[in-house]
């Protein structure tokens, strides 16, 4: 591995407040990047693998925004909606944060082995709870998406259907007292009934990305 790993126990000094008071936290982080993000002000972006069109841009203009403003945007290096909202982050020279359920040393998925390493390059994170050689088991999954959550000030959800992983992250941030933000979407599309069905809910809906600083006073 080319890069240097960096572990961090629940006990250092590293190891950041907002993450050691969810509930069954990770005992350890293993790092690639800066672990200065840590700590930042942060925003979590969570949508689905297939999104639409509208999905993509929504996703990448929020991104952008908030990262020229000085937000951390954190998300898991999935295909779709994450892959999207980092790369728009690292377009616009903002910090992100990608959360893996695996171990470092195992790109997943393997397509994202190129905006891995910009991530590191560009002074980003890449981290995860699972040792090296970890592999992505379809359980890491679940449980990553309490660190993505975990770890921000905040969560937006871009796309989403109602049975998907990413209302996994939402109970967990609603779990743990964080702001859920959602894009409202067309009534007729399939990746935006789980983000409808959120906002009568209760989620908060945002039509723009100066809702959110406003709304967190970032």
């Amino acid at each position: 591995m080319k890069y240097k790993v960096i572990k961090i126990n629940i006990n250092s000094k590293w190891y950041p407040e907002k993450l050691r008071n969810i509930s069954s936290p990770p005992k350890q982080l293993y790092c690639l990047g800066n672990i200065e993000l840590l700590n930042s002000k942060s925003i979590a972006i969570i949508g689905s693998r297939n999104y639409s069109n509208y999905g993509k841009r929504v996703c990448r203009e929020f991104s952008s925004n908030l990262a020229k403003n000085n937000i951390c945007i954190i998300s898991g290096l999935a295909r779709g909606i994450d892959s999207f909202s980092h790369m728009a982050c690292l377009e616009s020279s903002g910090n992100t944060i990608a959360v893996l359920g695996s171990g470092l040393n195992i790109i997943y998925p393997k397509e994202n082995e190129e905006l891995f390493n910009k991530i590191i390059k560009n002074n980003g994170l890449i981290l995860s709870e699972y040792p090296l050689d970890t592999e992505p088991a379809k359980q890491n999954f679940p449980a990553r998406n309490r660190i993505i959550s975990g770890l921000s000030d905040g969560v937006l959800v871009i796309e989403a259907r109602k049975r998907s992983g990413t209302n996994i992250t939402v109970e967990f941030a609603l779990n743990q007292g964080k702001d859920v933000f959602v894009i409202p979407g067309n009534i007729y599309s399939k990746t935006s009934d789980g983000t409808n069905f959120l906002i009568k809910e209760g989620a908060i809906p945002v039509t723009s990305y100066e809702d959110i600083l406003q709304y967190m006073e970032f």
